[in-house]
């Protein structure tokens, strides 16, 4: 592929002093084409420093390197959006006045990197610079991890002592009731949005604690339950719970719509609602024991885009991937985008690659008209050759936009001044944008016969080179038009114009 590339490369070089001659070619015929539609995303985690950095205490340097290969993995393995875990515990892995610099990055919490750089303003820039959406995902009500080092001064559970608790098995939890926590979160991504160019805002399945981090003691929260009824309440200690998790899922949607409309806020609650629901699934119960009303967030459309953790086998009839699926878009009253996590794993074996195409493709019939997964986690496909390379030569063999959000803003941009030329062996395909700021990607789509090739490029990128001729089987397609379009941070695209190749 390389030699190809730098093939035509040099052919560009050799003959752009060349007059080009213009081909009388017929019009374009048939149906105007179209890129797939596909969100293809994976979680990278910083927490107990998962995925990035490999370490606590790496260089700039070193921590942009690995950066730089997990964006490009991604970029080569046509994903387009990547989801980067930036509070994993009340820190921050980007600069911020509002919590202390993240303990994975340096080793020590409160410090920032040296030399001085800013993570998510490079990770954004570079995403953005592979046509890939960044995503920022927070916890946000874990105070403290046990693999998180030594608590300093800095940290949130000594600044606010009075909105934390500490759990039986060494973790520090925001009290999720108190309205302390409500506000110190909601600032926390206010500043984010503010702040940043990010594409969207991510919480996982982290409300109220697992029953196994207290040792499946209550969670320890009597003295605001005790304020609650003191002051007239009435809901039971579980409902009471759950609206303080409802209003602040509820208050977090409205205001990142305040601030910027483009920006997603995507949810990814445990797969399963409540056992019975529907009636063959069995296993845990979050809306009982994590005090998440996951459904209805989904009803309400208090998000743009729901990632239940199907993290089951399609065979595994208590908690089957297609059933969960199934179950979770008929309650998509609000025809939300439902990309389901998925756990890609990091077994190599040919029976778990076929599982997780087989859930790609599930996914894709279920709900052909908004695709995606999420796949838990990059490094299940980054350190698995057999998963990537299935991926890459299956479902992910094209690139594919993200699909677009109509409830966010259905005005598609305007589209861009193009030209093509016929140079040699090479079709020179140049584009001017006429309102920049409305660009996120551009598509190139080049007719070959009746074929139609496309390529999904950065906004920032204003020409492209693409053979002249298309092969397939025994035949040999000359390339005829070209089409050159615009998409912008909501995904729509702008109108196609068939443009005659000189």
């Amino acid at each position: 592929m390389a030699r190809f590339f730098i093939f035509i490369i040099a052919c560009f070089i050799a003959f752009t002093g060349c007059r080009a001659r213009k081909a009388a070619v017929a019009p374009a015929t048939g149906k105007l084409p179209s890129a797939m539609r596909e969100f293809r995303a994976a979680w990278i985690a910083t927490v107990a420093n998962i995925n990035w950095p490999s370490k606590p205490g790496l260089t700039t340097a070193e921590q942009m390197q690995e950066g730089t290969e997990l964006l490009d993995f991604l970029k080569n393995h046509h994903f387009n959006a990547v989801i980067l875990q930036v509070r994993p515990q009340a820190d921050a892995l980007y600069q911020s006045s509002l919590e202390p610099w993240s303990y994975y990055l340096t080793g020590t919490q409160g410090q920032a990197p040296e030399p001085y750089y800013d993570p998510l303003l490079w990770w954004i820039d570079a995403a953005h610079d592979r046509g890939l959406e960044l995503h920022v995902w927070l916890n946000p009500y874990r105070a403290h991890h046990v693999a998180g080092g030594a608590i300093t001064d800095s940290s949130i559970a000594r600044k606010k002592p009075g909105l934390v608790v500490q759990l039986a098995e060494g973790y520090w939890w925001f009290d999720p009731a108190k309205k302390g926590t409500q506000d110190h979160s909601a600032a926390v991504v206010r500043d984010l949005v503010t702040r940043y160019d990010i594409d969207g805002v991510h919480f996982d399945d982290y409300f109220y604690p697992y029953p196994s981090y207290n040792k499946n003691v209550d969670f320890p929260d009597s003295s605001s339950w005790q304020e609650y009824v003191g002051n007239g309440g009435r809901l039971s200690r579980g409902d009471w719970r759950r609206e303080a998790v409802n209003s602040f899922i509820e208050r977090v949607y409205t205001e990142i719509k305040a601030l910027k409309p483009h920006v997603k806020f995507g949810l990814s609650p445990f797969g399963i609602y409540r056992p019975g629901h529907p009636e063959s699934i069995e296993g845990f119960d979050q809306y009982d024991q994590l005090y998440a009303d996951a459904r209805l967030w989904l009803n309400k459309g208090w998000i743009d885009y729901f990632a239940p953790q199907l993290y089951w086998p399609i065979s595994r009839i208590p908690q089957s991937f297609p059933v969960l699926l199934g179950w979770w878009q008929r309650e998509n009253t609000m025809n939300r985008h439902l990309w389901p996590g998925i756990s890609t794993g990091r077994d190599t074996s040919a029976r778990n690659v076929q599982e997780i195409l087989s859930q790609v493709m599930i996914t894709r019939g279920m709900i052909p008209e908004s695709k995606g997964v999420i796949h838990w986690s990059i490094s299940a496909v980054h350190k698995n050759p057999p998963m990537a390379q299935a991926l890459l030569q299956g479902p992910y063999r094209q690139q594919a936009l993200v699909p677009a959000s109509p409830w966010l803003d259905d005005a598609p941009p305007k589209p861009p001044a193009a030209r093509a030329r016929k140079l040699d062996q090479i079709i020179d395909i140049a584009w001017t944008y006429k309102q920049r700021e409305d660009v996120f990607k551009t598509v190139v789509y080049v007719q070959y016969g009746n074929r139609w090739e496309y390529r999904v490029l950065p906004g920032s990128e204003h020409q492209l080179a693409m053979p002249a001729t298309f092969s397939t089987g025994n035949q040999s397609l000359g390339a005829t038009h070209v089409i050159v379009t615009t998409v912008d941070r909501t995904g729509n695209e702008s109108e196609k114009k068939i443009i005659a190749i000189e």
